[in-house]
């Protein structure tokens, strides 16, 4: 079962380059949540607004938050991908069903004149985190060093 928890095809690109897309969104988001970087609220104004305002339970919170930040960074090194992957794929489809985006239609909300946002960065972040949770994290990556070490 470990192995195949690290299994991964060692000469994709294509998981190299969706790995690196999906860290690079993602980690920004999760420094604004943990470290209040790129005008975020920190973690805990970000507690505080989910939990206080939001009604989510603090654990929940936290676990968003680690899922954002910790994720993000864990994809980007190739490091328990498909773990990571899979917490990045909960919390943006919690996000998406349960944060009211499935309601404001498809499209981002570029110019303000809907609502909010809708689903369509939700869609690509889904697309990236699933392929990477299928398919492992692909060239130079540490499950593959640690997938070799496994033989």
């Amino acid at each position: 079962m470990i192995k195949q928890f690290f299994s991964t095809n060692t000469q994709s690109w294509s998981l190299l380059v969706s790995r690196l897309a999906l860290g690079a969104v993602i980690l920004p988001h999760g420094m604004q949540k943990a470290l209040g970087a790129f005008g975020g609220y920190g973690l805990s104004g970000t507690v505080g607004f989910m939990h206080g305002q939001m009604g989510m339970p603090a654990i929940l919170v936290l676990m968003v938050i680690a899922a954002e930040f910790l994720g993000s960074i864990g994809v980007i090194l190739g490091a328990g991908t498909r773990f990571m992957a899979f917490s990045i794929t909960l919390t943006f489809f919690g996000a998406m069903f349960l944060g009211g985006h499935i309601h404001n239609g498809f499209f981002m909300n570029w110019f303000g004149a809907q609502k909010g946002e809708g689903i369509e960065y939700f869609i690509l972040v889904l697309g990236l985190a699933i392929s990477l949770l299928i398919g492992g994290s692909g060239k130079f990556s540490i499950d593959n060093w640690v997938s070799k070490k496994l033989k």
